[in-house]
């Protein structure tokens, strides 16, 4: 395992400890019978992180269990992280002034709060509309719309219901192309196949086509199984693959970081047309400067979330040069996405979710 995995989980661990124990110093004056209730009920909320991953795959579950089993599990991480915070921050208050005595309570209630308006802002994705300008020639056309998305998490933890209602904003764009930049499903394929989503995913309409490129949690739930889900529906996968339309562009979808032998970018310069105008989908934005020397035209990206909740997105911020935004280096155009959806806890806090427009121009 990791180091880094280890560590998130040592920490996880002390974190509930640490909330745990001063609950228990709250309830201290009440019956053992409430107190046993609260460490009992504490404690499942805490490992059903752990179960709901291990049955992930478990076809015996009903999907209204699993999907219940996940979001508490999952939206346990973020509980954790922001009573630990507000915790920290009132036993800090009680050091200089002794007579402060609801630490709990007030860290407690800071907390849901918190977490009520995470939960109600991950309900209204933004619609974020770049226009580029690409100075390479498409034949018979000089404007197209691309919608693009990255980071749907199929699953457990979004639904049938929630695909519906972002296939729905998706088609009211009617765009000429749609880009899914990795991640479309989360940690199993078992709970995409069991609510039929190939059925909804079947909806999306583009007429120059629908491509994706896979990311790091297609080879989390099984790069085979992912590949065999994808065939079901119309959208076609590029993975270290190209695809040239009729009107002269080039879409590349890179495979994703997690394959280490994938083709590099110099491969890429050799196999396509750089005097035309390409486009590349890569899950992971890494090495994006190797990109821009290469010349090519725009690169769409996902992964990152934003750190999806405060403060999580500084250690994005750190670890890649772009982890969320628009950015032109050159004559190349970056855009990582947030995502459309989540990987686990269902709360968006401090960032958006989104999908992205591009009205792309062309030189005439």
């Amino acid at each position: 395992m990791p180091l880094i995995f280890i560590l998130m989980l040592v920490s996880y661990l002390l974190g509930n400890i640490y909330i745990f124990v001063r609950g228990l110093q709250t309830l201290g004056h009440l019956s053992l019978f409430v107190r046993g209730t609260y460490s009992t009920l504490y404690w499942v909320c805490a490992l059903l992180l752990f179960a709901s991953f291990a049955l992930r795959d478990a076809k015996q579950v009903p999907f209204p269990v699993s999907h219940t089993l996940f979001q508490i599990g999952s939206g346990w991480l973020v509980f954790t992280l922001y009573m630990v915070i507000f915790l920290a921050c009132t036993d800090l208050i009680k050091v200089f002034n002794s007579s402060f005595s609801y630490g709990f309570v007030t860290a407690l209630a800071l907390t849901i709060g918190v977490l009520v308006y995470g939960y109600i802002n991950y309900q209204h994705p933004n619609k974020q509309v770049i226009n580029i300008l690409i100075d390479k020639h498409l034949l018979n056309k000089d404007k197209l719309k691309i919608v693009a998305i990255s980071d749907w998490h199929l699953g457990l933890g979004t639904d049938k219901s929630r695909l519906k209602r972002n296939i729905d904003r998706i088609n009211a764009e009617n765009p000429d192309i749609i880009l899914i930049g990795g991640d479309l499903i989360d940690n199993s394929t078992t709970p995409v196949i069991s609510q039929e989503m190939d059925r909804d995913l079947n909806r999306l309409h583009a007429p120059m086509g629908i491509y994706m490129t896979p990311g790091n949690h297609e080879y989390i739930s099984g790069i085979d199984n992912c590949i065999d889900f994808i065939r079901t529906t119309k959208i076609q996968l590029l993975r270290d693959s190209a695809i040239m339309l009729p009107c002269g562009l080039q879409i590349i979808g890179r495979d994703d970081y997690s394959n280490r032998n994938r083709l590099t970018t110099n491969d890429w310069t050799r196999l396509v047309d750089m005097s035309k105008p390409t486009i590349i989908i890569d899950h992971q934005p890494q090495h994006l400067s190797g990109i821009q020397q290469a010349g090519f035209d725009l690169q769409f990206s996902g992964h990152t979330h934003d750190g999806q909740i405060i403060p999580l997105n500084f250690l994005t911020n750190y670890l890649f040069d772009l982890s969320y935004g628009y950015k032109k280096e050159g004559n190349t155009h970056f855009y990582v996405s947030s995502g459309l959806s989540l990987w686990g806890p269902p709360f968006r806090i401090g960032t958006n979710s989104e999908f992205v427009v591009f009205e792309c121009s062309f030189a005439k």
